[in-house]
């Protein structure tokens, strides 16, 4: 009997307040800030089966890059579970060159209000014209060497006339962009988060609940809101205290606004479990170090292991569910 009573008292012990509360609470809580994912993207209700399809086939083919060794899928990886990125702290390009920054995860990509660390591309189709023509990256001389490219491949001019019936001729450096725009837009990735926000309360474990209580609690959602917690504003690295990189100024390399120095655009954090490294220069190893990091540089608060391990635990739960 006094085993079973103190069974029963260490249970009370360890139980969490926030377990003992609604979940409803939480869910209504959350909803202030947090959203599900939408069943689109912006943009997809103009993208016929023929666009997606020869958009796939472009992300994969790494004649696109000067050499035919590099592909937007080098380093923005998609099979065997990976979250749209290489997972290295920045990414080799054609010719071996390294670049400065971080690969951001193209999933959900379409979501966000501009893309790249600094936002120099107002959308998906801009950002897929960037790193062909990047001599770090993929390295092509022109848009026109690479649409003479394509153009030479009998596969690609039945695809693109398939896919633009409209245009004349099919194929053309803006089609290129516009069919990878529309494969990337099919890449929504759901998880056991948008069960919760969606209204099912038992989608997420004790521990994911009380990390995303503690998410909220420390400010998190002041720039990681929304559909995607995060991707939709610049914020400087470094509000409470200096980030110790200070080599690469941000937002200020698109402006050079004085102002925007060390502004980047705030990264969103779906599938942050499975994009290590972190942060723009792919610096911070472990998604606990980055926790403890951005809670001190933005908010100069101390977490405790607890919470830690809490908001690390929720952030988990914003895995896509066929990459968890």
């Amino acid at each position: 009997m006094r085993s079973l009573f103190w069974l029963f008292t260490a249970s009370l012990f360890i139980s969490s307040p926030l377990m003992a509360a609604d979940a409803d609470r939480l869910l209504r809580k959350a909803n202030r800030y947090l959203a599900a994912l939408p069943e689109s993207m912006p943009g997809a209700e103009a993208d016929s089966p023929a666009k997606v399809k020869l958009g796939e086939k472009l992300y994969f083919e790494t004649r696109l890059s000067v050499n035919d060794s590099q592909a937007c899928a080098s380093c923005h990886l998609l099979e065997k579970g990976k979250a749209g990125v290489d997972n290295l702290p920045t990414s080799p390009g054609a010719k071996g060159q390294f670049g400065t920054r971080n690969s951001p995860t193209v999933l959900n990509a379409g979501l966000q209000f501009s893309q790249f660390w600094d936002g120099r591309a107002k959308d998906l189709v801009e950002q897929a014209k960037g790193p062909i023509l990047n001599p770090v990256e993929m390295a092509m001389p022109s848009e026109q060497a690479v649409v003479d490219k394509i153009a030479a491949i009998a596969e690609y001019r039945e695809a693109f006339a398939r896919a633009f019936p409209d245009s004349k001729p099919a194929i053309s450096y803006q089609n290129i962009a516009e069919a990878i725009a529309a494969f990337e837009r099919t890449l929504l990735t759901p998880s056991r988060f948008d069960d919760f926000m969606n209204g099912d309360t038992k989608a997420l474990s004790e521990a994911e609940l009380r990390g995303l209580d503690e998410f909220i609690k420390a400010g998190c959602t002041s720039c990681h809101d929304g559909p995607l917690l995060g991707g939709g504003i610049f914020e400087i690295m470094g509000k409470e205290m200096p980030y110790e990189n200070q080599s690469d100024l941000g937002r200020y390399e698109v402006t050079k606004n004085n102002d925007d120095k060390m502004f980047f655009k705030v990264s969103q954090l779906r599938n942050v479990a499975l994009t290590a490294p972190y942060f723009h220069d792919g610096k911070v190893a472990t998604l606990e170090q980055a926790i403890v990091l951005m809670a001190k540089l933005q908010s100069n608060r101390d977490l405790s292991q607890e919470q830690v391990a809490d908001i690390e635990a929720f952030l988990k739960s914003l895995s896509a569910k066929t990459r968890e």
